[in-house]
């Protein structure tokens, strides 16, 4: 067989990694990381972002000049790292706050960046077997289409036309949209059915929030997955939810894990209190069922691994530019001391009120780096074979979890200062695994391209640095700008002991004075100063959550619902991880409704149906499923028209995915405008300075027309064919 040679031969030397390359990637990675982790709390999935970074940086170095393609590969890689980042952060480190403990900035920062960092040193061993020695039988789908849509910029052809288009529509469309911006229809429109005397349907509803990204998404994943996920929200809001309603609405007490009888419930409250588990337990077994079902895959991924290391060993390094890498000394020398650091950080600043002792840190640092390499090198072989979006991140965390928890548990850790450390061990696994993934996907294309490998390094470590900046912010301020305070006067001896409720001493997340929105909608500011702050969690008396304890009527008098968690920003997968930790550790859970999750996916896969997909869209509000399907439509009728007029379906290249793209990135960036507009609203206690009167224009059939309209131009746009 010939030797591979690759668009920019070794012996040419072209600019690479110049300060403009670095510049535009950071600057990539920050908009892509705060982008991803804004829809992906929202959405429970994230897109690949790394081919709209390489159309979009063809277009800006070519405004100075003809570019390198070389320099098209460091911002392509530096900008993407963001995006991985992003995603293994948002899967894991929110359970803090499910688990009753603050998100501080720092600890997201430092975790972040140790997990992508370890991801990067990881996989140095592992880029010759995997990405050279293996060319033509791991394909790795998204590095080579990116590396086709870099090729494709570099001999003329142009692409980045169609993702600005989707840019500029969906910014103008998400301004409108969006109640913390101008707001001039309905963000959500919403229809709650309740038919003739016999209430039927009651429970259930209907509502969309109609965005841009959640379009764009849809048609991206395609209408198959979109369909999917849609089916997993109809049988929770339309089948499960009326049914909850038609056999407790005659009962006059709550059911656990409610805390008030059915018949008093809105169709949010039935989600957060019942489908919540029952999605939590469907995720959980999914995700267990996908990690079984590529076991043959990650076993031969190890095997293969391991001896073609062994193999290599011995070797010497090749000369050319385009096998220059880091050493194996220096990856394992600062994979050690990334593990020392993350030892002294978890010593040395624990998360607060989740305080434990040497050995239970130093036996945290041991399981990061055990399951850390193990699945770096079984994601960084799986992508190859089926791309990142397949690849199985959260079953490998819960197997990370449930192996953690259990040494926990058989050691009598159980507090809830060791959930804490849990999550965190987890979260640097799911971290570092999602950037091994990426990571592979961007050597790839630099190996398709003709990279140099230590460069690209180069430009992973700077792109990880600077995105996790900006994911930091971003949680905080989606935490901060989409909580709510609701009045839920409830009785409460704070002397008694109360199992499952504990008081916080820490309330750094609290606002001192927030507005508390009564069940008639009338608006009154309360202050931090009056309240004390109760966390429950597994509790018989209180739904799951944190709630104000007033010393001065004896009584808690108001509901604090963080923004991560909420209907909003649902994060399912942060959910589920809070979900395995707590039931394994407390050995308490609404197994019930855990098992009804569990065994409606099982019914899933018997029919040949990917129950991961089916268990997310189960998990999360049918407001966010609904808009995602719509998109998923788009690209069907898509499709359909490009068939009957003899072409084929669309790809990741094609000028309809690159429109979704620009919508998803224009939502996702116009969407943290209005959250930080909501977040100095909160603080500082000022009325929207953009918001438009409530005229006739507000109206849901306002919304269902012009997200119609936004649908209709993606179909347009993508069935018209880009230039040449």
């Amino acid at each position: 067989m010939p030797e591979f040679q690759p668009f920019v031969p070794a012996d040419q030397n072209p600019p690479e990694f110049t300060l403009r390359a670095v510049l535009l990637g950071s600057l990539f990675g920050l908009i892509f990381g705060a982008v991803t982790v804004y829809v992906g709390l929202r959405a429970g999935l994230t897109v690949a972002a790394s081919i709209p970074i390489a159309v979009i940086t063809i277009s800006a170095l070519r405004y100075k000049g003809k570019p390198s393609v070389l320099e098209t590969i460091i911002v392509q890689t530096c900008g993407n790292a963001g995006q991985s980042i992003a995603a293994g952060v948002i899967f894991t480190l929110p359970a803090l706050i499910f688990l009753g403990f603050d998100l501080e900035y720092f600890r997201i920062f430092m975790l972040a960046l140790i997990g992508g960092y370890l991801g990067v040193l990881f996989m140095v061993p592992l880029r010759r077997p995997l990405i050279v020695e293996e060319h033509g039988v791991l394909q790795y789908p998204e590095g080579t289409a990116c590396a086709e849509v870099i090729k494709a910029g570099a001999t003329g052809g142009s692409t980045a036309s169609r993702v600005f288009f989707g840019l500029g529509l969906g910014a103008v469309y998400a301004l409108f949209q969006n109640g913390s911006l101008f707001g001039a229809w309905p963000g959500t429109p919403e229809y709650q059915p309740d038919f003739g005397d016999q209430h039927v349907l009651r429970g259930a509803s209907i509502k969309a929030d109609a965005t841009a990204e959640y379009l764009g998404v849809g048609y991206i994943i395609g209408a198959r997955t979109a369909g999917i996920m849609f089916a997993g929200g109809v049988v929770s809001w339309l089948v499960i939810m009326p049914l909850l309603y038609f056999f407790g609405k005659n009962l006059p007490n709550p059911i656990y894990p409610g805390t008030v009888p059915i018949a008093q419930m809105s169709p949010s409250d039935l989600w957060a209190t019942y489908i919540k588990p029952m999605g939590a337990g469907a995720v959980a077994a999914a995700g267990l069922i996908t990690l079984c079902k590529t076991l043959p895959t990650i076993i031969g991924a190890l095997r293969s691994g391991f001896a073609q290391m062994r193999h290599r060993a011995t070797a010497v390094a090749e000369p050319l530019r385009t096998e220059r890498d880091l050493s194996m000394g220096t990856a394992v020398l600062g994979s050690v001391f990334l593990v020392l650091l993350m030892f002294f950080f978890l010593w040395l600043k624990p998360v607060p009120g989740a305080q434990v002792g040497l050995l239970a840190n130093l036996g945290a640092s041991i399981l990061v780096v055990v399951f850390g390499f193990l699945f770096v090198t079984v994601s960084s072989r799986i992508v190859g074979l089926i791309g990142s979006s397949a690849n199985p991140i959260s079953g490998m965390t819960i197997a990370t979890l449930m192996a953690t928890s259990a040494i926990f548990l058989v050691s009598g850790w159980t507090t809830p200062a060791f959930g804490a450390l849990a999550i965190t061990i987890g979260g640097v696994v799911c971290i570092a695994s999602a950037e091994a993934g990426d990571t592979s996907q961007d050597l790839k294309t630099g190996f398709l391209i003709g990279a140099t490998p230590l460069k690209q390094r180069y430009a992973f470590l700077i792109g990880i640095a600077v995105s996790t900046v900006a994911i930091g912010v971003t949680l905080n301020v989606m935490n901060t700008g989409m909580q709510e305070f609701r009045e839920a006067p409830h009785t409460w001896d704070i002397a008694a002991s109360h199992e499952g409720v504990t008081v916080l001493e820490n309330t750094h997340g609290l606002i001192d004075r927030f507005p508390v929105k009564a069940p008639n909608g009338a608006i009154t500011q309360h202050n931090k100063s009056e309240y004390i702050v109760l966390n429950a969690l597994g509790s018989s008396e209180l739904a799951d959550g944190k709630y104000l304890y007033s010393p001065t009527t004896h009584r808690i008098e108001v509901q604090w619902i963080p923004g991560i968690g909420s209907e909003k920003a649902a994060a399912p997968q942060a959910r589920l991880m809070a979900t395995v930790i707590s039931g394994i550790l407390s050995r308490k859970l609404p197994w019930g409704l855990v098992l009804v999750g569990v065994f409606l996916v099982i019914g899933v896969e018997l029919l040949g149906i990917r129950s991961l997909t089916f268990a997310v869209g189960a998990y999360l509000s049918i407001g966010t499923t609904l808009p995602i399907f719509v998109g998923g439509v788009v690209r069907l009728l898509v499709d359909a028209a490009a068939k009957k007029a003899g072409g084929g379906e669309e790809g990741d290249t094609s000028s309809g995915s690159l429109f979704a793209s620009g919508l998803i990135a224009a939502g996702g960036v116009v969407g943290l405008l209005g959250v930080i507009n909501a977040w100095l609203q909160m603080k500082f206690g000022w009325p929207n300075p953009i918001g438009w009167p409530h005229t006739f224009f507000f109206n849901a059939w306002v919304s269902v027309v012009a997200f119609a309209l936004l649908a209709y131009s993606l179909y347009y746009f993508a069935r018209k064919p880009l230039k040449k």
